[in-house]
């Protein structure tokens, strides 16, 4: 059994993978994000009863660009005090398992590749749609990170006059427009027009995202996760049509795009990356 660990800005889930499936998850939400050393003591804290489980390994996703060789998490997205954490070092000498560190995003794909709704296809990118917009890559059955595990940042790219993740993701409701995607969804649900409006048109934005994927790696399917993937139904008709002038229309009919369906997909992910070979591909 594995230990799995999806550290977030807000909250950090951890659970056991056992064939295939998440049992005695935990959740904790981080408090004093300042300091490194509260921080870490509230992770530990967390693992710490798991490890009562005959667990043989510990994998874990972070927001940040990773030097996965040595464990090494950098610049943690709305964790200030993690600047440069020696996070694979810290874990083993605390519990003395193996520990395996990799991107956040990276795990969401690798989950879905091994046990979600991506598991029969060969090549996949995995987008979170959130807070921020994040990608995973497989290719050829294996994840692809990247040089410096920097691979798949679909929503920095160039986009109007910002980029992708300005205009496909939470800001797109709390800057751009002045609210919030739950306002927007409840609203929406409740047949106000404006705010229907208003998710056709973060669809479109999506599915520009969507053809970036396509020109870049051309996978078999794409999977949508993350807290606003859930509003699926909603942007959907706007992400399609948004597809209409795709210059490829029978890559276009060939690609399947699909919601993530298990919440706990991030866990089994992080749990999949001590089998997992992530040596850079050439």
């Amino acid at each position: 059994m594995t230990i799995g660990v999806d550290l977030g800005g807000t909250k950090v889930k951890a659970g056991i993978e056992k064939n295939g499936s998440i049992i005695h998850q935990k959740t904790i939400f981080l408090q004093q994000k300042d300091s490194l050393s509260a921080t870490l003591s509230q992770l530990i804290d967390l693992i710490k009863p798991l490890t009562h489980y005959s667990a043989t390994s510990i994998g874990i996703g972070v927001p940040s660009v990773v030097d996965t060789e040595r464990g090494i998490v950098y610049n943690v997205a709305n964790i200030p005090s993690w600047e440069k954490v020696a996070l694979r070092d810290i874990l083993e000498e605390e519990f003395n398992l193996p520990v395996f560190v990799n991107n956040d995003v990276n795990c969401f794909t690798l989950g879905e590749h091994r046990f979600g709704v991506a598991k029969n296809y060969n090549s996949v990118v995995g987008m979170t749609i959130g807070t921020g917009l994040g990608s995973g890559i497989i290719i050829d059955n294996q994840l692809y990170i990247g040089n410096n595990c920097g691979a798949g940042e679909i929503g920095m790219l160039p986009y109007r006059d910002h980029n992708f993740e300005y205009y496909a993701c939470s800001n797109f409701f709390d800057v751009v427009h002045g609210t919030s995607a739950l306002e927007a969804s409840r609203a929406a649900l409740a047949g106000d027009k404006k705010a229907i409006g208003l998710w056709s048109e973060f669809g479109v934005h999506i599915g520009c995202a969507i053809k970036a994927v396509m020109y870049v790696f051309d996978p078999e399917a794409i999977i949508l996760g993350g807290s606003i993937s859930k509003a699926y139904p909603l942007f959907k008709a706007g992400m399609l049509e948004a597809l209409n002038d795709f210059a490829y229309p029978q890559s276009l009919k060939l690609l399947k795009i699909m919601q993530s369906q298990d919440d706990t997909i991030s866990l089994l992910g992080a749990a999949a990356l001590v089998s997992q070979d992530l040596k850079v591909k050439v």
